[in-house]
């Protein structure tokens, strides 16, 4: 062929062999962003380590790529420090991989497949002498893998392998991490850890949460700071008792757990934070010296306790079970059933700050008797069962830190008279869900054993939030707030409260005021010019008060109302200020919906439930209102057209009837034949 034929065909690949050189040569540089010494090529469909970059660069990131295999020689980057592939499709680490990154420290290999290639990946890492931080999880790896790949890795102190598939260690699975430091191991199936980190004496982070482990009865790493064994099946915590030594422990987790006794801590810790919430916990104290209450032993035996001369007795309410909890600042005991409290238990936590008991089986809190720290901070004892507190003049005088108190969903109908005048840091009361009623300005009548049917809230300057929810409140005193400076007001659920005048005192300081059912028509909101959210909703609402209007609301709740249709001045005075808007639950008139459009089209609005708010059209058929397409409806200064159809219907019918009064009249045969040539047709017989 001659020469000048091939022209034309040098001229059409010219095109795409301009396309094709740089994927083949540099396609690095085009995915790659660098910023100072780090590398970012995330996201960037790579199938290799990019070549080409920077020799002086030490992190390299190439996450969500498409990278299988780690080729020899590929980090030619002899200052990388740390290097992140995590997500990507990894199997194989080649045994070279890391020749000329001796100074890697950090390396994230994190969801990925290194289940396949894990005995070349083990010598790759072998490599990397200085190696301190190394994530391996979701990588679908079994106890036989994990061991493989963490041998001699001497200088490791981070290690993560959660989401894997371990199911159970020993004393070889982390046998070489001499300077390991924090373990991760929650998300996978394991059921067993036995002597697992005998050889990690530097350990101090261990989080063993979301497993199948169903105890721990031979606690024993003193050198522990913080151990997570949350959302396990573990039903004891058991601390080794023959241990003199002083346990570093500072943060235990044991919540959402299957525990039936308050664990078995050891004798001597600087425990400060212990978590036991959603277990089965409750106390034994009373069944002490009388056996056939249960009707069983009043003491347990654990064999098989590995490193203990003698099997384990023990006595289920003997005091010294509860171990060392002096140093305790926040106990968690929510969702479990408690119904009282040993003798002294209290006493022993002088540090307690945080104590968190709802949902238990309390029907008694003995504030005197219980000797509460005097540093406590926060109290919780809603949802239980308690119709009476007691306290005298001295516990509530002792709580001078109590700053905030949840008494919500209990029994209770009598309170210690002065309980909150005498707390001078409350900040925030719940008292929501219980029969207490505020007491009127001439009511000073106190029963002989100190308690009170209502409650006043007398000198207390530092009270900002008050939850009044659900207490079957009539009518509020007016002087109920005088004094206060509450931020947060709760009211509702009170139906047919009458509350107006006693909240105006209130005008200057409330931002968030809540009148939900409370059977309100109508009301002046005018003097609330600190009001930034408000809830009206499930009440008799017809129209929007006009009050509103001048107010500088963020967040409304207008749900459950009898709305038909909010007009447009009010729409466009309220859409540019409010962020966040609840509208479900009303009879909107579909004809009406200039409003809708208004919140629809303002960017800086959330309409909460926006696909549940519904109208009703002429017919009252419902419809979802950001659906609706407008019809049969009154068009603005004009006649409705459903009133032309009706005019046109009757005049058509009665054209039609006409037309054939007629048509008969002049050629009646007509129907003669007609009804002879459907009706009487021969028969076959």
């Amino acid at each position: 062929m001659p020469v000048h034929g091939l022209t034309p065909i040098l001229l059409c690949l010219l095109p795409m062999w301009r396309i094709l050189t740089p994927v083949s040569s540099h396609p690095q540089h085009s995915r790659c962003q660098l910023i100072q010494r780090t590398a970012l090529c995330n996201s960037g469909k790579l199938t290799s380590v990019p070549a080409g970059l920077p020799d002086h660069i030490e992190e390299l990131q190439l996450n969500y790529n498409h990278i299988q295999t780690l080729q020899d020689n590929s980090l030619t980057y002899p200052s990388l420090n740390t290097l992140s592939l995590a997500c990507n499709t990894l199997e194989k680490l080649e045994s070279n991989t890391f020749q000329d990154s001796k100074w890697l420290e950090s390396l994230n290999l994190a969801n990925n497949n290194l289940y396949i290639g894990y005995q070349q990946a083990s010598h790759a890492l072998k490599t990397l002498p200085r190696l301190r931080v190394l994530d391996l999880s979701e990588n679908n790896l079994d106890e036989e893998m994990a061991t493989t790949l963490l041998q001699n890795l001497t200088s490791l102190e981070y290690l993560n392998l959660s989401g894997n598939l371990l199911q159970r260690l020993d004393e070889t699975s982390f046998r070489d991490l001499h300077q390991l430091r924090e373990l991760d191991l929650q998300r996978n199936i394991m059921f067993e850890i036995d002597s697992a980190f005998s050889d990690n004496p530097k350990l101090q982070r261990l989080n063993l949460a979301f497993n199948y482990l169903p105890c721990l009865t031979d606690f024993h790493m003193t050198q522990l700071v913080v151990l997570n064994a949350s959302h396990n099946f573990i039903e004891w915590f058991i601390s080794r008792p023959d241990l003199n030594d002083t346990f570093q422990l500072e943060t235990l987790d044991l919540s959402d757990n299957r525990l039936l006794f308050f664990p078995f801590l050891p004798n001597q810790s600087h425990l400060k934070n212990l978590y036991l919430s959603h277990n089965s916990v409750k106390f034994y104290e009373h069944f002490a010296g009388n056996a056939t209450v249960l009707k069983s032993s009043t003491t347990v035996e654990f064999y098989n306790m590995k490193q203990y001369k003698s099997n384990v007795t023990a006595q289920l309410w003997d005091e010294s079970l509860h171990g060392d909890i002096s140093s305790v600042e926040i106990l968690d005991l929510r969702g479990n059933q408690v119904d009282y409290f040993p003798d002294g238990f209290m006493e022993k936590m002088p540090a307690l700050s945080r104590l968190r008991m709802c949902t238990n089986c309390l029907e008694t809190l003995n504030l005197t008797s219980e000797q509460l720290s005097a540093s406590l901070y926060e109290l919780d004892v809603s949802n239980n069962r308690l119709n009476q507190i007691v306290a005298d003049e001295g516990t509530m005088a002792a709580l001078g830190n109590l700053t905030y108190l949840n008494l919500s969903f209990n029994d209770l109908e009598r309170l210690p008279s002065g309980l909150f005048s005498s707390l001078p840091s409350l900040r925030s009361v719940d008292l929501s869900h219980n029969n207490i009623d505020i007491c009127l300005p001439e009511e000073a009548e106190t029963s002989t054993d100190g308690n009170s049917s209502c409650v006043d809230w007398k000198n207390i300057a530092s009270l900002r939030q008050l939850y009044l929810k659900g207490c079957n409140l009539g009518i509020v005193p007016s002087s109920a707030f005088t004094g206060l400076s509450l931020t947060h007001l709760e009211l509702s659920d009170n139906p047919g409260l009458i509350v107006q005048e006693s909240i105006e005192s209130l005008s200057r300081t409330l931002r968030h005021l809540g009148l939900g059912n409370t059977h309100i028509q109508d009301f002046d909101f005018s003097h609330f010019q600190s009001l930034v959210s408000l809830n009206i909703s499930r009440n008799f609402l017809a129209h929007l008060p006009p009050s509103l209007l001048n107010l500088d609301l963020k967040v409304l709740d207008l749900r459950d109302n009898r709305l038909s249709t909010i007009p447009s001045g009010q729409a466009n005075a309220l859409a540019p200020k409010l962020h966040t808007v609840f509208l479900a639950g009303n009879p909107f008139n579909c004809c009406q919906t200039e409003w809708f459009r208004t919140f629809e089209t303002t960017e800086t609005i959330n309409v909460v439930g926006q696909s549940d708010i519904e109208c009703e059209d002429l017919f009252q058929t419902t419809h979802r209102l950001e659906n609706f397409q407008s019809f049969l409806c009154w068009e603005e200064g004009g006649e409705s057209i459903f009133w032309y159809i009706l005019l046109f219907v009757p005049v058509c019918l009665s054209f039609i009837g006409i037309s054939i009064i007629v048509l008969l009249s002049f050629k009646p045969k007509m129907l003669q034949k007609s009804i002879k040539k459907k009706c009487l047709k021969p028969t076959s017989y």
